[in-house]
């Protein structure tokens, strides 16, 4: 079962890690503080595998990566909202954290909902609402990447091919 954290428009950086947290770049650090501004209880009840949902705009604010790199480590599979903060989406291909643009799942999609998502075919499933929900699969080029942990270790891996 995979659970489904929910949250609304403009959740910035700011909110998914503050910035008091900013000292370290340490990823296991990072995710105990996760989301803590905007839901103190994130941090304690994420497991590897669970979902964040959110309506607008997800991820704006500041530029840092920080906060992607704090969901990936908080055990996130997927962020799936209607929109993203331009800066977010790039940070999130940088360090391989799955994000899918779905306004119909972020509108249908409620905390504590078993969703799943197929990357291949872009299918996100609602176990809870027996709904599927359709967004833009993810091109193979960015499961490779998500699959080598991000873009460093992809570009090292396509180096060494030569």
């Amino acid at each position: 079962m995979s659970y489904a954290f929910k949250y609304g428009d403009n959740v910035d950086t700011d909110v998914i890690i503050p910035a008091r947290y900013l000292n370290t770049s340490d990823p296991a650090e990072l995710a105990k503080h996760c989301m803590e501004d905007i839901d103190a209880q994130f941090a304690g009840k994420v497991v590897e595998g669970d979902f964040i949902v959110a309506d607008k705009n997800f991820g704006c604010g500041s530029s840092r990566e920080h906060a992607p790199i704090a969901i990936k480590a908080a055990g996130i599979k997927c962020v799936i909202a209607s929109s993203f903060a331009r800066i977010f989406f790039r940070n999130c291909i940088n360090i391989g954290l799955p994000i899918m643009e779905c306004t119909e799942a972020a509108e249908k999609i409620s905390a504590g909902d078993d969703i799943d998502v197929n990357f291949d075919t872009g299918v996100i499933t609602n176990h809870t609402k027996g709904e599927t929900y359709q967004s833009e699969p993810l091109p193979e080029f960015l499961q490779s990447l998500i699959a080598q942990e991000g873009l460093v270790n992809y570009t090292a891996s396509k180096l060494q091919e030569k």
